[in-house]
């Protein structure tokens, strides 16, 4: 990627990119066409102009104020949506693209129906059933590890199953100081985005409260504002979901009766989409396939508890020239998840366009509650290529509370160091452009 320290062109100030920013428009689907009016910005309500595709556009203004002439982008989220988006908006201006722990563009449409659906963003993008299959790898991964190395082990996993789902009864009777159901329901879900820490963090606060235990809170800094709002934006404008607040109560018992305490959460996130006071103004709903001037790299995890295996396998497939590389493990996102084996793909992709072979597979680093001896060991090069792996079926996306500064979703840190690892050996590279 060229540094941006060599470009000579003089620096432009954010009033004059807003300025330009009437170079290119989109049709209602999300295509650009030139010509675009400067009074659509001067127009441009901000509550209907937060829509993926505005945010494109920004994205392709940035693009230009560094003097790239295409965009080289590593989204994971609901980056992947933006950078499918972008591809498809100025697919001639897509450089080298990751896309990580994907959404199905398509879901998050509803498919570009115009009806009411019956389900919200989260039900259909299939996060509840990603969170349960990602709460079942961690407690079968705790119980098969003795309580050296996972505090809340039962000694096997299906004992320590059942000793989770005692703990969330007696706490739903009996809270423990301020962790309350609700509250364990919620850390749980957001601490099994980040295998490290997070599940060994995780193991000691159940624990803790197994044991009757209020556990340690951190010490209090400087109240953040959240920004809770800022995807609400996003989500509540250009996502289908119910209208009305009573829908909610009905996709809840729906929803629990499929994956138990996270339907709810999964549930009432969406809820506050029903007061949400815009819509955005001109929405991207596809399709996702024009050609690009290079192929996409998908990445996702097998068990990612936001995001689902299948969401990536559909991300692939909607992209006219893309190539899914499966993290088998665990996690949102292989960039919160290291895995060395995925990083030299990304980094050879990015350097020379070269893909991975198909049907290529990485493991993670270090499996979840690894002895001392596994550790810091990076697997050897890429697993063999058509592996099946259950979770391909699982889902459609899918305290010390965190103990030891684990990470919650959204905020992820970008771990840059060992980011150029050395590049493997007995993979043979292919390419697409």
């Amino acid at each position: 990627m060229r540094p941006v320290a060599r470009n000579r062109r003089r620096a432009v100030a954010p009033s004059a990119l807003l300025a330009r920013s009437g170079t290119w428009s989109s049709s209602p689907t999300g295509r650009e066409r030139p010509g675009w009016s400067r009074t659509r910005h001067a127009s441009c309500r901000r509550a209907t102009c937060l829509s993926t595709a505005d945010t494109a556009r920004d994205l392709d203004l940035l693009r230009r104020a560094v003097g790239e002439d295409r965009l080289r982008y590593w989204g994971i989220s609901y980056g992947t949506l933006l950078g499918a988006t972008y591809a498809n908006m100025f697919p001639g201006r897509a450089g080298r693209l990751v896309l990580d722990g994907n959404v199905d563009p398509q879901v998050w449409v509803n498919h570009g129906a115009e009806s009411e659906p019956a389900t919200n963003t989260f039900l259909r993008l299939g996060s509840h059933l990603g969170s349960v299959d990602t709460l079942g790898q961690f407690l079968a991964h705790c119980g098969r590890a003795p309580v050296s190395r996972c505090a809340f082990s039962a000694g096997s996993p299906g004992a320590t199953q059942a000793k989770y789902e005692a703990l969330l009864k007696r706490l739903a009777e009996r809270p423990v100081g301020s962790w309350t159901y609700a509250r364990v329901v919620s850390e749980v879900r957001g601490e099994l985005y980040t295998v490290h820490p997070g599940w060994t963090g995780l193991a000691e606060v159940l624990q803790t409260l197994w044991q009757g235990r209020a556990p340690q809170e951190p010490p209090a800094g400087p109240a953040g504002y959240p920004g809770f709002e800022q995807s609400l934006a996003v989500l509540c404008a250009e996502s289908p979901k119910p209208a009305l607040p009573s829908r909610y109560t009905a996709l809840e018992w729906q929803a629990v009766e499929q994956t138990g305490a996270f339907g709810r959460w999964w549930v009432w996130a969406n809820e506050p989409c029903t007061a949400w006071p815009a819509r955005a103004a001109d929405p991207c709903t596809g399709p996702w396939n024009r050609p690009t001037a290079h192929p996409v790299l998908v990445v996702n995890p097998a068990y990612d508890p936001s995001t689902p295996y299948r969401a990536g396998r559909a991300m692939a497939a909607e992209l006219a020239a893309a190539r899914l590389l499966t993290l088998d493990g665990y996690g949102h996102t292989a960039l919160d998840n290291p895995s060395t084996c995925v990083k030299r793909h990304v980094v050879r992709y990015f350097l020379t366009g070269a893909l991975p072979p198909q049907e290529a597979r990485c493991a993670q680093d270090t499996p979840p509650f690894a002895a001392p001896a596994e550790q810091g060991k990076s697997p050897a090069g890429t697993a063999a290529p058509g592996r099946s792996t259950n979770a391909a079926e699982a889902g459609a996306p899918s305290a010390t509370a965190a103990a030891k500064g684990a990470v919650r979703f959204p905020v992820w840190p970008l771990r840059s160091a060992d980011l150029f690892p050395a590049w493997p050996t007995g993979a043979t590279p292919s390419r697409l452009d």
